[in-house]
């Protein structure tokens, strides 16, 4: 049997729009910057993804700077938006931010992985204008952090706020001074990705070239990414029958595992995204079950070069010896409807040859 693909918000699976407009611009080829008929078709497909990014997040097209990905989005804000100011940092931010940003100020989180609003507001009462770093959605658990309030908060203050929306592109995302997103995570192509600015927000290029993307990210456009980056986020998705595939599998973890910890289950989370702790199983002994099951999930962000190691998120959410128990369980956007009775059937398995070697971690 196809083995059951549940890493989506490691990627999600090509969708058959994108690749039918990545296939077209490798046709067409052409570089967008050519004034001639190849160069001006180039430049009406990127212009025509331009517009899709744009409406899904808002902003009109002049605000769309596009990148190689989320990483760079996120690295080009914090770049370009960041110097001269504080740079404050949620604890469960994407290893992009925590990179880009070392030596920030660290934003703590509730248990239910929700950021502190009344810490933040410490934090930016307490010094010079900031940058703020929050995520849409924690790539990990799925929770979506209360941005409308972070951003009232980052106003009263003349703070920016920046938010790395690259795990919730789907989601209805409130207006930030800078948004990252990334085409794969929405079942686009890797290699493309976009930040979005404020109106009238200026920046300083992360890389300088021949004065690509109104001067503020050279280089020329990777045309096929970019094609099915448009394509990608103009597709539909049933975030309903997602949702309700999701809340199966959870049902039946707590019919067969009661002693799991489904987490941040009582905050707002994406709904294909469920982590789920098993007390005295490393992640990476039950990602390998699972895998060796036909099963694939994760032990947290795919972003380790393989390794599998404790997670930042769950140790930031207090979960101390257990943040190392944790796996990731995100459905894509076509899982099967079968999905829950086959991951509950093989999870099943794993726990049976596991729980006799358990021990509260």
């Amino acid at each position: 049997m196809t083995p059951l693909d549940l890493d989506a918000n490691a990627t999600e699976p090509l969708r058959p729009e994108a690749r039918a407009a990545v296939l077209r611009a490798l046709d067409l080829g052409g570089n967008a910057s050519s004034v001639h008929g190849g160069g001006r078709a180039a430049r009406a497909l990127i212009e025509a993804a331009r517009a899709e990014v744009a409406r899904r997040a808002g902003a009109t097209p002049a605000e769309v700077v596009f990148t190689s990905g989320g990483t760079e989005a996120n690295a080009l804000a914090l770049h370009g938006l960041g110097t001269g100011r504080r740079l404050l940092v949620g604890a469960t931010e994407h290893a992009a931010i925590r990179a880009a940003a070392p030596a920030a100020e660290t934003i703590p989180v509730r248990h239910d992985g929700t950021l502190d609003l009344d810490a933040l507001a410490a934090l930016l009462a307490d010094g010079p204008s900031a940058l703020v770093c929050a995520m849409a959605a924690n790539n990990e658990t799925g929770v979506r952090h209360p941005l409308e309030a972070i951003r009232a908060l980052c106003a009263e203050h003349g703070a920016l706020l920046h938010v790395d929306a690259v795990q919730a592109a789907r989601e209805n995302i409130p207006r930030a001074d800078s948004l990252a997103l990334s085409a794969h995570k929405l079942g686009g192509p890797p290699g493309a990705g976009a930040l979005v600015l404020a109106p009238g927000l200026q920046l300083s290029p992360l890389i300088a070239g021949g004065g690509q993307e109104r001067g503020r990210r050279g280089g020329t456009e990777a045309l096929p990414a970019i094609a099915g980056f448009g394509a990608a986020i103009a597709a539909p998705y049933d975030a309903a029958r997602i949702a309700a595939l999701r809340d199966a599998i959870e049902a039946g973890l707590r019919d067969i595992a009661p002693e799991a910890i489904i987490v941040g289950q009582g905050a707002p989370r994406l709904p294909n995204t469920s982590l789920v702790i098993l007390p005295g199983a490393p992640a990476e002994t039950q990602v390998i079950a699972l895998d060796l099951a036909g099963v694939r999930v994760s032990a947290g962000a795919a972003c380790s070069s393989g390794k599998v190691a404790r997670s930042h998120v769950l140790e930031a959410m207090g979960f101390g010896e257990l943040a190392g128990c944790g796996i990731r369980v995100s459905l894509p956007w076509n899982a099967p409807d079968d999905a829950p009775a086959r991951f509950l059937a093989a999870y099943g398995g794993v726990l049976a040859r596991l729980r006799p070697r358990l021990r509260p971690g």
